[in-house]
Parts: C-alpha cells; sequence; structure tokens
C-alpha cells in the first residue's frame, strides 16, 4: 500500500451480494457469451462447471488453487491505497459495466474516490490486467474513468487504452508489484 494516503478517509461500503451462476453449455465448439454480471465475477464463483473453472485455470496466468470467488474477482481487486475493495469504496460496480458480446467488447467505467487521486492510472491497469488474464483474447477492453470525476480524466483515459503505454507499465517491476498485490486473493 502507498505510504501518503490521497484520500484518508475514504467512504466505505457493503459488498453486494453475490449471484449464483448458471453454467454455460458444454459444448466445446460454441463461443462463451459473456454478460455484465459475469465481467463482474470473472466467471470465478464456486457454482460453475468444473470443466470452466479448469478451463479458467489454464487460461487465466494466475495459481487458483484453493480459490473460492473472494480474492479473485474484479470487485475484489484491492485499492493501492487502503485495505478495501474496489467495491467496498465504490470504484467499480456492476452498472459501470458495459458488455458488447457479439462485438466482442467489454468497457469498465470506474469511479475514483477523490478527482486528485495519483492512484487512478493502477487502478485501471489493475483493471486492464485482470481482464486481459481472465477473458479470451478475442475481446477488446477499453478502461475509463467515469466522465467528472477526476482532475485529468482525459490523460488517464488516454494511457489506459493506449497499448503501448500498457505494455512499458508493465515493464516496470515496481508497478507489476503494486498491480499483483492489489490482485492477491485476500485473506478474508
Amino acid at each position: 500500500m502507498v505510504s501518503e494516503l490521497i484520500n484518508a478517509n475514504p467512504i466505505v461500503y457493503e459488498k453486494k451480494e453475490r449471484q449464483a451462476r448458471i453454467a454455460p453449455s458444454t459444448d466445446e465448439h460454441s463461443a462463451e457469451t459473456i454478460d455484465q454480471l459475469e465481467i463482474f465475477d470473472i466467471l470465478l464463483n464456486d457454482c460453475i462447471l468444473p470443466q470452466i473453472v479448469e478451463y479458467y485455470r489454464i487460461t487465466c496466468h494466475e495459481n487458483f488453487q484453493g480459490h473460492t470467488a473472494s480474492g479473485t474477482d474484479l470487485r475484489d481487486i484491492k485499492d493501492p491505497e487502503h485495505p478495501y475493495s474496489l467495491e467496498e469504496l465504490k470504484v467499480i460496480t456492476e452498472d459501470a459495466i458495459e458488455v458488447d458480446d457479439k462485438r466482442s467488447h467489454v468497457r469498465v467505467t470506474f469511479t475514483p474516490t477523490v478527482e486528485h487521486c495519483s492512484m487512478a492510472t493502477v487502478i485501471g491497469l489493475c483493471l486492464r490486467v485482470k481482464l486481459m488474464r481472465c477473458l479470451p483474447s478475442r475481446y477488446k477492453v477499453d478502461i475509463r474513468v467515469a466522465p467528472g470525476t477526476h482532475a485529468t480524466e482525459a490523460a488517464v483515459n488516454k494511457q489506459l487504452n493506449d497499448k503501448e503505454r500498457v505494455a512499458a507499465a508493465l515493464e516496470n517491476p515496481n508497478l507489476v508489484d503494486m498491480v499483483d498485490e492489489c490482485l492477491a486473493p485476500s485473506l478474508e
């Protein structure tokens, strides 16, 4: 976590109750459809069929052994500054996720807790990395700061959606460590 807090007293909200998911078709030749809730929960609830879980163990670049839904979903990504999840701080909500499965496009809009948040790019990078690791490669992902919620909104959006800048950021070991810390499962 960061030593100097930008927002020393954030408002902490209750987490939304997790919904049971209906397992998708087991037809290996059909394309998986992905919806808003699935992005929010990122396909890792305990109720999914074992073969789907196995598929994501293989395709996601994380060690899922012993993981439950806790600590593995977008909603559970930890804030870089606080010991709370992005959901608890209302940085990310299910309503802020748009999915166009036919066009293989996902847009996630997040709201920093303060308009001068210096961690906005790190939060956006965490969201992008999590989706890059867990979504099929056919999906184009846009990560955006909610309009009017950050002082340098346009610059942050440009950074988060520029492939070269994202690739350069992921070559920085300190930044990668910070992202991995935010994505690490919580021990709750």
